[in-house]
């Protein structure tokens, strides 16, 4: 996740050319704070991430009984391409990482399309994801494969489980945000979207609602485009980005030498809309492109560049063609 305040130092230059990685700068102590009302916070948990799940097996008893129509299907593409572009282009690659710099209407979107996803507050995402960067499948990540005290396929099976999704559930300790977000709890806006992200959650649910209305002109339309555009679209797009934290540290190649277990898995990449090229974003936590092969696809980094071109971002980060070489691992290929 490139760090200026949350890791006290002085910030990076801000410029088109790419950056040291930032999990370098960052403290090497824990920075973890205990769960404020842990219990709500767990129970707030099984309800975003079990609820869909059961509202998926009635999207699909529905759909085998013919209630599903085209604009429940152009529903779910638009909620899943604009919250999942929140969260890569804006909380990953924007609010994390800082790839490219851009106006605060547009800092604010992004915050709010992130918060729509239901992958968290926009301040407390940033900062678990920089400790990720930290302690990358090292004792302090919070979602690592590797650590699991078990051996065998039973050690292997219970880490993947633990990095998918059973960390979320552990109640363990949270990033501190003091110590990781510095940088967001000293911007106002950032600030507000975070604080507000109960409404952006409700808007993202009242906005399929009302689309599905719009396209069919009933009510009941509008009930099943929720149905699909909410809940179908909050599991497939959880279990993409779960999948980054499990199967993208255990399944794939790597490229680059980084130290970790980060890898590329290409089936995966435009799911997640790019961040599969998990590899190359270890050796460049900072690249605003993660897909650096012509043929490695990544929308987040084609919307940035169609956002570029606008002129709506600028000082987008780039990786320099010699940074690569020097990090190549020899089958990498």
């Amino acid at each position: 996740m490139s760090l200026a305040e949350s890791a006290q130092v002085t910030p990076p230059p801000r410029s088109g050319s790419d950056r040291e990685p930032e999990e370098s700068r960052i403290p090497d102590d824990g920075g973890t704070v205990a769960i404020e009302h842990e219990t709500i916070d767990l129970v707030a948990n099984v309800v975003a991430t079990v609820l869909p799940v059961a509202l998926l097996g009635l999207a699909a008893w529905l759909a085998w009984g013919g209630a599903l129509h085209w604009p429940d299907l152009v529903v779910l593409a638009i909620t899943y391409l604009l919250t999942g572009l929140g969260i890569t282009v804006g909380y990953h690659r924007l609010f994390t990482h800082r790839s490219f710099k851009t106006s605060a209407p547009v800092r604010a979107l992004f915050a709010a399309l992130g918060s729509a996803a239901i992958e968290g507050p926009v301040i407390e995402w940033v900062a678990n994801h920089r400790k990720h960067h930290r302690f990358s499948d090292q004792p302090g990540d919070p979602h690592s494969p590797h650590l699991e005290s078990a051996g065998g396929w039973r050690g292997a099976l219970g880490g993947l489980f633990h990095a998918h999704i059973g960390w979320i559930f552990r109640g363990g300790d949270l990033a501190s945000e003091e110590r990781y977000a510095k940088d967001l709890l000293a911007d106002p806006l950032v600030r507000f979207v975070d604080r507000t992200f109960l409404l952006w959650v409700l808007l993202g649910l009242a906005f399929p609602f009302g689309l599905g209305l719009a396209l069919t002109g009933s009510i009941v339309g509008g009930l099943t485009a929720l149905l699909w555009g909410g809940a179908v679209r909050i599991f497939f797009l959880h279990h993409a980005t779960f999948s980054i934290n499990s199967l993208c540290h255990f399944f794939g190649r790597r490229r680059f030498a980084t130290g970790d277990e980060s890898r590329n898995l290409l089936w995966l990449a435009l799911p997640t809309l790019g961040e599969a090229w998990h590899n190359n974003h270890h050796a460049f936590p900072t690249s605003a492109r993660h897909g650096l092969r012509w043929w490695q696809p990544d929308p987040s980094a084609w919307l940035i560049a169609g956002l570029e071109r606008l002129g709506l971002v600028w000082d987008v980060v780039r990786v320099r063609p010699e940074r690569e070489l020097a990090k190549l691992v020899p089958d990498g290929g």
